[in-house]
């Protein structure tokens, strides 16, 4: 009888199928009415991690529900598995991922399924990390250039995190482009003022936070961000030095493709309103990092230049 009518014109169908489910006075929930999970893919205490905790207690505050961070480490250059789970959660905005770099310009191209095709969008960007290249205040060079001059006749031994990490590539690709080879390399847990002056290493790519302890006693040479750091105002961005590795570690909001668009924008007024918050940029006074909000339109013309970026780099490293 139902179909019957139906076929008789599609405004009664229509009212007769909503009738069906839907009741007067009744009115869809609105976003958000259940708990919600910002998913750090790192572990507990870093920037991305402090500045996060601090979105979700302002969320939490303005909204009225539960907010929290889920701290899911694992997989410096994948598999990402907090990036996965906020991959697969739905599309309704109570899975939040907070990512660096990597997840969205690299985790859909080394192979991970859940991660391809590319399954999110930025929000916002709110953190450059301070990561600089720095040496001993005793070194024989104090710019680049005269360490590129110096390492042509000397070894120089080069510490770093890890070859995955973005800072790491991007000092190695400039020692390419500037015609010099490190003399060695090798991986540290820890890049600290102990790090140079016991001799591990020559030069540290490290985050300048670990070395604030000892600056009257180090070189900076260079800081691997987008805007030079106030606390050394007089070293150089790498792409002042080099415009082709003009790139830097950083940490953002992120949700899948479908989220929708009245979702996003709850959870953007929220984390913008945090970074230029007095607490937030109190984190950026005592550890030299760049804390802002950079737009999703923004945002996401960043991560396309630096896909781009990271594939020059790739190819000129193999």
């Amino acid at each position: 009888m139902r179909l019957t009518r139906c076929m008789t014109g599609a405004v009664l169908c229509a009212a007769m199928v909503m009738g069906a489910g839907w009741a007067p006075g009744e009115a869809a929930a609105e976003y958000p009415e259940k708990p919600v999970n910002f998913i750090v893919p790192w572990p507990p205490g870093d920037l991305e991690d402090v500045l996060t905790r601090m979105i979700a207690e302002d969320f939490q505050q303005e909204y009225g529900v539960a907010a929290a961070v889920v701290n899911k480490p694992g997989g410096g250059g994948g598999p990402f598995p907090g990036a996965i789970e906020v991959a697969n959660a739905p599309s309704d905005g109570y899975t939040i991922g907070s990512f660096v770099i990597g997840v969205p310009v690299m985790g859909h191209q080394i192979e991970i399924p859940p991660l391809t095709p590319a399954k999110f969008d930025p929000l916002g960007i709110f953190l450059t990390y301070p990561f600089v290249i720095a040496t001993s205040g005793d070194a024989p060079y104090a710019t680049m250039d005269e360490l590129a001059a110096y390492a042509q006749d000397n070894d120089v031994a080069l510490g770093h995190f890890g070859d995955v990490l973005t800072p790491t590539q991007v000092t190695k690709a400039y020692a390419k482009n500037a015609g010099f080879e490190w003399g060695s390399d090798a991986a540290f847990d820890a890049l600290d003022c102990n790090t140079l002056a016991s001799g591990d290493a020559d030069v540290i790519n490290t985050t300048l936070q670990l070395i604030l302890p000892c600056l009257d006693q180090v070189k900076v040479l260079v800081s691997i961000t987008d805007e030079r750091i106030p606390l050394v105002p007089d070293a150089p961005t790498i792409g002042e030095l080099d415009e082709s590795l003009n790139i830097a570690l950083w940490n953002g909001l992120f949700v899948t493709k479908d989220t929708p668009q009245d979702v996003r924008e709850k959870i953007i007024a929220v984390a913008e309103k945090t970074m230029m918050s007095e607490r937030a940029q109190a984190v950026a006074k005592e550890t030299g990092a760049l804390v802002y909000w950079q737009n999703a339109d923004d945002s996401a013309a960043r991560v396309a230049g630096d896909i781009d970026t990271m594939g020059r780099i790739g190819a000129l490293l193999e």
